[in-house]
């Protein structure tokens, strides 16, 4: 495994260009045309390093229902109802909102599933592992900001199976099966744990490290 810490010489020119805003987190009320992209490999690599080390919170008071979802957005429709119609293909939707039909690719296991009923939304960053990492501090309504975000690359429509594999395991110990998509989801990581100020572990940080590295820096990802 890489660590951060022999990556920083061979990326920093790419990190030194790399320019970005740090975006507030924000409920919208209107589904989004795809999945936000996360950062480029040097911004994610730059904020990576500027996001804080400390060992785990204490568990102690947590509770899914501590970050309320799947909350409506308009009329019928739910977070999870705008995810999958998001990131499906041809999907059809009830008067109820609900996905009827449709095509989704699973990018953690590589598999297509044509029935939303077989799809979890996985939140990249579990909310237990947020909770450990500093949202145990946050109000409710931050949680449930956090829980249904829209805005960042935070939620995803994947298998069932391999959602509830991953459970609330951070990176170093628990990484899609799709190598392949080890790039993104490391950046994607980065990203949401850079936008909400949560911490990292040490092991954490080196999992991240590493998975940035597959990544193609010609082409930005």
């Amino acid at each position: 495994m890489l660590s951060l810490r022999s990556w920083q010489p061979a990326v920093a020119a790419f990190a030194a260009a790399a320019s970005f805003v740090v975006l507030a987190p924000a409920a919208s009320v209107a589904a989004p045309a795809e999945l936000p992209p996360p950062l480029s490999p040097a911004a994610a690599y730059q904020r990576l390093s500027e996001l804080t080390v400390a060992d785990p919170r204490p568990m102690q008071g947590y509770s899914r229902a501590r970050f309320p979802h799947w909350t409506q957005r308009g009329e019928d429709c739910d977070t999870r109802e705008v995810v999958l119609a998001r990131d499906g293909e041809d999907v059809k939707q009830d008067e109820r909102c609900r996905a009827v039909s449709g095509t989704w690719f699973s990018e953690y296991d590589g598999r297509t599933f044509t029935s939303g009923s077989e799809l979890d939304i996985d939140h990249v960053v579990p909310l237990a592992e947020a909770w450990r990492s500093g949202a145990d501090a946050w109000t409710d309504a931050q949680r449930r900001r956090f829980a249904n975000d829209l805005d960042g690359p935070q939620l995803i429509a994947v298998s069932a199976a391999s959602n509830r594999s991953k459970g609330d395991q951070p990176p170093d110990q628990w990484r899609p099966p799709r190598r392949g998509y080890w790039c993104t989801y490391g950046r994607a990581w980065v990203d949401v744990k850079s936008r909400y100020e949560l911490t990292v572990t040490g092991p954490e940080l080196d999992a991240l490290a590493d998975m940035i590295s597959t990544c193609d820096w010609t082409d930005g990802g």
